[in-house]
């Protein structure tokens, strides 16, 4: 239990969230807001030691100066660049986030991808919808014994190397940091990226996006994948030249495509849960998905039966959401308790 003394205020907040978080933080005295922290707040947070936003809400100097019992800023994030952490550290306030909550989550849908397209699950889907039961054209493959290759093998990857056994696939890995006991431990071998791409079956990427990993699969490598391979991306969309997906599928080479990020998100997109916020996005989130099916219909990918694109849903599980509040009451416990911070932001 938290001492009713400890002043908490959540900002962006949803109905379940402040259910959920009401439950587990009893005797607490809790603040919800649903919107994002403005100017216009600050009379009520006079006496908040810790405040839990999300990205929305801009975290600065002044704010942090107009709250003197302000003590921890628990984000409900894994990026933290709406807080000023010089103004923080000032102020002697501590700030943690939320390193990972998905892990499992999007490695699933990651199977999920493969297996629709490995077993045409949408096309059959399709079929039988409109009364047609043919098996023509609906010949699918065996996961056993085919090579999955990894392109990054951080949490989500190694989740994938996991599945990937159980199914009894061969697994090649590339990334640019290689862990040998991992590797043992897990059954899989490392590769460079050309070799990855030339011998694997299936392709699925999960690599952070920054300027080295900018258009990894391009016009370029996209012509030494192995003829008939599938690629999935699960990761970030500029991972990947559209470009080059849609010479793939022209040229044959690209059996199946899986995708659940594309390639524009790179310009509007920070981190998975800001689709849930209602504050993300253009104007709202149904202009997003008009926005985002009017740049993937112009790429030729939603007319391909080739092709599955999911609308960046890898994360959204309801499992993954509650982990992200709970890493968030963890760090309030911890710091009520005066225990170290696992997840402090440095």
């Amino acid at each position: 239990m938290v001492s009713q003394k400890v002043q908490i205020a959540f900002f962006e907040t949803g109905p379940w969230e402040k259910e959920y978080l009401k439950k587990r933080l009893p005797g607490a005295a809790l603040s919800f807001f649903p919107d994002v922290l403005s100017a216009k707040d600050l009379a009520k947070l006079k006496i908040t030691q810790i405040l839990s936003p999300f990205i929305y809400s801009k975290i600065g100097s002044g704010i942090i100066k107009a709250m003197p019992k302000l003590k921890l800023i628990a984000t409900r994030s894994t990026g933290f660049d709406h807080i000023d952490l010089k103004a923080a550290r000032g102020a002697k306030v501590q700030v943690a986030n939320v390193p990972a909550y998905g892990e499992n989550t999007v490695a699933e849908h990651t199977f999920a991808l493969i297996l629709s397209l490995s077993r045409k699950i949408h096309q059959s889907y399709e079929r039988t919808s409109r009364g047609n039961f043919s098996l023509e054209g609906l010949r699918g493959f065996d996961l056993k014994n085919k090579t999955i290759g990894l392109v990054g093998c951080g949490h989500i990857g190694q989740h994938v190397v996991r599945m990937a056994r159980g199914f009894e696939m061969n697994v090649l890995v590339y990334d640019v940091k290689r862990n040998a006991r991992l590797a043992r431990q897990f059954g899989f071998k490392y590769v460079g990226l050309n070799d990855l791409l030339k011998k694997s079956d299936i392709i699925t990427l999960h690599a952070p996006y920054n300027k080295a990993t900018h258009h990894i699969i391009n016009r370029k490598n996209i012509k030494i994948i192995k003829n008939g391979a599938i690629l999935i991306n699960t990761a970030r969309g500029g991972l990947v030249d559209t470009t080059a997906l849609v010479d793939g599928l022209r040229s044959g080479r690209l059996a199946g495509i899986g995708l659940d990020v594309l390639e524009e998100e790179k310009y509007i997109l920070k981190e998975e849960a800001q689709l849930l916020s209602p504050h993300f996005g253009i104007k709202g989130k149904e202009n997003i998905a008009e926005y985002l099916q009017t740049i993937v219909e112009g790429h030729m990918l939603l007319i391909s039966d080739k092709v599955i694109v999911t609308p960046h849903n890898a994360f959204n599980s309801q499992e993954a959401l509650e982990r992200i509040l709970d890493t968030t009451i963890e760090n309030i416990k911890d710091f009520v308790a005066k225990r170290k911070l696992k997840n402090l932001v440095k």
